[in-house]
């Protein structure tokens, strides 16, 4: 099947062509056939090429192809294929887009049945799989910066899609601006990387590295460039505003954003470059602090929100932090588990999250929720069993990733597992907060909105059914050592990372601690659900109007620690304000001064010229005579 590996990312790509070129004439039955479709036949050879990768595996081979499939451009020693690397991290990231992918497919057949936009929209999801696949599977550098900047476009494409809603349309462009910062400095990391090692081939590119010393000042500074271009796409500090703002998006579109494509992106360039890190212990320290900063601020934030796609928009970026928590203190094998297992429930979430949406009458303020697990049973379980997934409660699949991750960062630095604890945490509370305040107690919308309250279509739910079944067993994929696993999926993987592992230090935890920490964090994480229980559901609180005065610390979270503020007062306002004297003073005064006070000058001295040409003859034998006399002194004077 190897031979057929370009037909992955190729027919999403048809199918963005077939609906966008056709979308006003064909039906959107059709148009939802050929987009799910393309993305299922998509998602059947990444099955096929990841088993003959697993077999291989099996066979004592590290599964490695690179495919090339054309010559794209050279330039003196600059030689750049089209060639895709099959390997079993990429094998992962295929099906993880693809299948996540067609799910939401599915989903937003139901969704987006009323919406005038239908065959526009599945167009544009098309797209987006297309580049997420070409930069997962890109064998070089360049490759990956074209899916990379070609999610960017897709994000802004369909964050903004109800664009006439002039805050969704701002939105889409706080995205897309915001990650070309990011997008910066990957190119000036990639023309580092090609000056350096002479390629920007992966193959070509890491055995050069990995015979440099450790702390090498070049490494270290391509390993900066490409960590501030992951905090971007996968929303970090300080580049993660507009990953809570993309909710403005059709609700699939939050879902293939925050669960299957763009935000993992980053976590998967760091994963492939992991010798590059690995040489470069204080970028690996700097990448473990912004992750467990950026999960602390974002589930500090979720914990007072009321909009129920902004609470998992926060949970996402606070997830995002864990990832990048275990890429800095080595867990690379415990990021990626965690990257699978957050596909798998965030997906289940958001699209859960729609249901109830859907069934509100596009309501999604939890405050006038309230009762819902009755009327939406589907959404209700599926939920429930995402919630306890991302809480981190065993046996079901954030269990296992989180906690992986956590081991890693006790080893590595006590601070870093207090402060994923607290995280976990705040993740439990403001989980199950979401879960009570949406489906228990008294339904407390309106008379209408309780009237046509009702479970979404059998497309809605077949999505729902099937990542619910995900999230409960995909913790089987890397059962450790201390409970009798083998940890699959850090044995499938361990190519992928065996230099770094060498390079870094060996994770070792006694099976006594392991359970003592696994122990701490499952009990911590159910005392909050049982707190957020008694707080939302016995009590029946429901949080206050917008208006009320709340506490200093409550204001803080509520008002989401007003970073959105601080970056106005010190980047916004002030560029605006620049921009403005640039407009009035130097454009408008300044230049356009300059140029149009030529063009005044020329055209008042054409008035005054014009009024030589009377028409007299005698005036014009006059001037003739002048100007001989004239003439004649100059020969004079000149001879």
């Amino acid at each position: 099947m190897l031979d057929l590996i370009w037909l992955v990312p190729l027919l999403p790509l048809v199918g963005f062509l077939v609906n966008g070129l056709g979308r006003d004439i064909l039906p959107t039955k059709v148009v939802a056939f050929i987009g799910s479709g393309v993305v299922l036949l998509s998602f059947f050879i990444s099955c096929s090429l990841f088993y003959d990768v697993y077999q291989l595996r099996q066979s004592g081979e590290d599964g490695t192809s690179i495919v090339t499939i054309f010559q794209w451009f050279g330039a003196g020693a600059l030689d750049v294929s089209m060639s895709f690397l099959l390997d079993p991290l990429s094998s992962i990231m295929l099906l993880i887009v693809t299948g996540v992918g067609f799910l939401i497919h599915v989903y937003s057949i139901g969704y987006m049945k009323l919406d005038p936009g239908f065959n526009k929209f599945f167009s544009y999801l098309n797209l987006f799989i297309f580049f997420m696949l070409l930069l997962v599977l890109g064998s070089n550098y360049l490759v990956m910066f074209i899916g990379w900047e070609g999610v960017g476009l897709c994000s802004y494409l369909l964050i903004g899609f109800w664009y006439k809603n002039s805050s969704f349309a701002s939105a889409g462009k706080k995205a897309f601006v915001m990650n070309r910062i990011g997008d910066l400095s990957f190119l000036i990391a990639v023309l580092l990387i090609f000056i350096t090692f002479g390629t920007i081939e992966f193959a070509g590119v890491f055995p050069q590295v990995a015979g440099l010393a450790s702390g090498d000042g070049m490494i270290v500074l391509i390993s900066f460039l490409l960590f501030i271009a992951a905090t971007g796409k996968s929303a970090q500090i300080p580049l993660f505003t507009w990953l809570p703002d993309a909710m403005a998006g059709p609700t699939p579109v939050s879902a293939l954003i925050h669960a299957a494509t763009m935000v993992t992106a980053g976590v998967y360039m760091i994963a492939r470059s992991n010798i590059l890190f690995a040489l470069s212990p204080v970028v690996m320290q700097l990448i473990a602090v912004i992750g467990l900063l950026t999960a602390l601020l974002a589930a500090a934030t979720a914990i007072t929100q009321n909009d129920i796609k902004k609470v998992l928009a926060y949970s996402t970026v606070s997830q995002l932090g864990y990832m990048f928590l275990g890429l800095g203190v080595g867990a690379f094998t415990g990021a990626l588990f965690h990257v699978i297992t957050h596909a798998f429930f965030k997906a289940l979430l958001f699209l859960g999250a729609g249901s109830v949406i859907h069934a509100m009458s596009d309501e999604q303020d939890m405050r006038s929720m309230g009762g819902l697990r009755k009327k939406l049973p589907v959404t209700y379980i599926t939920m429930l069993i995402g919630t306890i997934a991302i809480a981190g409660i065993p046996p079901l699949s954030g269990f296992f990733s989180k906690d992986e991750i956590l081991a890693y960062a006790f080893s590595e630095n006590k601070a870093l597992w207090i402060g994923g604890l607290i995280g976990a945490l705040f993740t439990s509370f403001y989980m199950f907060r979401l879960l009570f305040l949406t489906f228990f107690g008294k339904f407390r919308g309106t008379f209408d909105q309780e009237k046509h309250i009702h479970e979404s279509p059998a497309s809605m739910k077949f999505p729902l059914i099937v990542l619910a079944v995900l999230s409960v067993v995909g913790g089987l994929l890397n059962i450790p050592a201390s409970l009798g696993g083998g940890a699959s999926l850090a044995q499938f993987l361990s190519p992928v990372f065996a230099d770094s592992v060498a390079l870094t230090q060996p994770f070792h935890l006694d099976h006594s601690t392991e359970y003592i920490l696994m122990s701490v964090s499952a009990v911590a994480a159910i005392l909050m659900a049982v707190y957020a229980y008694m707080r939302y559901v016995q009590k029946n609180v429901v949080p206050a109007a917008d208006h009320v005065e709340r506490s200093f610390l409550e204001n803080l979270s509520y008002h989401k620690f007003y970073v959105d503020e601080i970056y106005d007062f010190l980047i916004v306002n002030p560029l605006n304000s620049f921009s403005r004297f640039l407009y009035r003073v130097v454009d408008r005064s300044g230049i356009d001064g300059v140029v149009n006070g030529l063009g005044r000058g020329v055209s008042e001295s054409g008035k005054m010229l014009r009024l030589l040409q009377s028409g007299n003859v005698g005036f014009y034998l006059f001037l003739m005579v002048i100007g001989a006399i004239l003439l004649l002194f100059y020969g004079i004077y000149t001879i």
